[in-house]
């Protein structure tokens, strides 16, 4: 399957860390911008954080100072760090490659769960 594979999601308390990996299955993404992505019920999906193959990086407003998006390229693998977390991060989160301009290769996501 040319899909991610998400993981390290689970329950946390308000203020705690998460660090989310995103493993590339059946292809490479080191050329290409990787995004984690977000969507809460009832919510539209939206882009949490991009990192280029370079290593440039993107944020929503919501999440910076708080989450930081990097990539090993010799694991294939994005990961994203979640620290002072709050119950609105609560969230299906997960990522994509940017290919033919758009996103591609959606995994199946990691669920996140922030409690108060």
């Amino acid at each position: 399957q040319l899909q991610f594979v998400e993981s390290g999601g689970g329950l946390v308390q308000a203020g705690g860390s998460l660090r989310l990996s995103c493993v590339a299955s059946g292809f490479t993404a080191n050329n290409y911008n990787v995004g984690w992505f977000r969507q809460a019920p009832g919510k539209e999906r939206e882009r949490v954080a991009s990192i280029s193959g370079s290593g440039n990086t993107d944020y929503v407003d919501s999440v910076k100072g708080r989450f930081t998006i990097s990539r090993d390229n010799t694991k294939n693998t994005a990961y994203l760090q979640m620290s002072s977390l709050k119950p609105e991060d609560t969230a299906l989160y997960y990522c994509a490659r940017y290919q033919y301009g758009r996103w591609n290769n959606w995994g199946q996501g990691t669920q996140v769960t922030v409690s108060s």
